[in-house]
């Protein structure tokens, strides 16, 4: 498919990537949603957290967030409240350990969790009456939606048309390479206290020992994620989990949109070969946007990522009806 052309530009007083990024991430309000959570419990006796915005609608989108997120995030709140303004019901899931307390496994959630997200959605199916259910996800959670579409693509719902994701990491290894110290404190911080719960959940097998001198991803993969959830090691990670090598088995329309000025991502996560060689991957790369951004006029809580979103999971697919 050949690579889109964005029509994206960011307001002049937010003139570069990490502001693009950091303004809507601290400071956006979302008003107008109202959640009904439910817990699920999972084939392996855990549980997830999901939470409802329904409308009474024969259509779902289901939205997964990125990492260290929650259904609460603003750019989940402003998702939902587009679709739910377009007539569709919306579905929220938070990560194990996202919703406010820890899991009962000793494994958490990560970036390949793609099982999770496939119960999920068999979850609404089941309960729910939907002829038409779309993806969205952000971050983390595009690299598990998009990973989802395309390591199986055969076992994916029929009633699964079409997905939207954004700002992900495809490329994981060389994304943790590339994010700052600035950021990646903040996440191995709240990474930590959830560690520290569940050390105390099973001390034996949680070691926090040197926590504190850890600077990097990869030493934090290498250390917790990868031991903890069945991988040899940081690469190992990073090589099975990351959705690039997935992008051409996609069957479904889905739409990709990584900014140029992403201060998390680098060479990798820019899938140009892969768009041009799979008719079902629609890549756009505006120059602007920072990561999870997007805002279009942030006093008017307007953002790109949401009409975008909403004009290819609805509007375009009309057109190919």
């Amino acid at each position: 498919m050949p690579l889109l052309k964005s029509t994206y530009k960011a307001p002049f007083y937010l003139f570069n990537g990490h502001l693009q990024t950091i303004i809507p991430s601290l400071f956006r309000q979302v008003e107008g949603v109202t959640y009904t959570r439910e817990r699920l419990t999972t084939p392996d006796f855990d549980f997830i957290d999901v939470d409802w915005s329904q409308v009474g609608a024969d259509s779902l989108v289901i939205l997964s967030h990125g990492l260290e997120g929650d259904s609460s995030r603003p750019y989940i709140l402003g998702m939902v409240r587009a679709f739910n303004e377009r007539g569709l019901d919306a579905l929220a899931w938070n990560y194990r350990s996202c919703s406010g307390e820890p899991n009962k496994l000793l494994r958490s959630y990560h970036l390949g969790a793609s099982d999770d997200l496939a119960f999920v959605v068999e979850h609404a199916l089941t309960t729910g009456n939907y002829n038409t259910v779309h993806l969205i996800g952000f971050s983390a959670g595009g690299n598990i939606t998009l990973k989802y579409l395309g390591e199986t693509p055969g076992q994916v719902p029929s009633e699964v048309k079409r997905a939207a994701v954004f700002s992900v990491p495809v490329d994981l290894k060389a994304s943790a390479q590339k994010i700052s110290r600035i950021y990646t404190q903040r996440f191995l911080k709240s990474l930590g206290e959830k560690l520290e719960q569940k050390r105390q959940l099973y001390p034996d097998d949680v070691d926090l020992t040197n926590y504190s001198i850890f600077w990097t991803f990869p030493e934090f993969d290498d250390r917790y994620t990868a031991p903890l959830h069945g991988f040899k090691d940081a690469e190992d990670y990073y090589a099975r989990v990351s959705s690039r090598q997935f992008l051409g088995n996609i069957k479904r329309p889905t739409l990709l949109v990584n900014a140029k000025n992403d201060p998390f991502l680098a060479g990798g996560c820019y899938p140009i070969d892969e768009a041009k060689h799979n008719p079902n991957l629609f890549l756009e790369m505006p120059d602007n946007g920072g990561h999870v951004g997007f805002t279009e006029d942030f006093r008017k809580d307007i953002y790109y990522s949401e009409a975008r979103a909403v004009r290819f999971l609805l509007d375009d697919a009309r057109n190919y009806l």
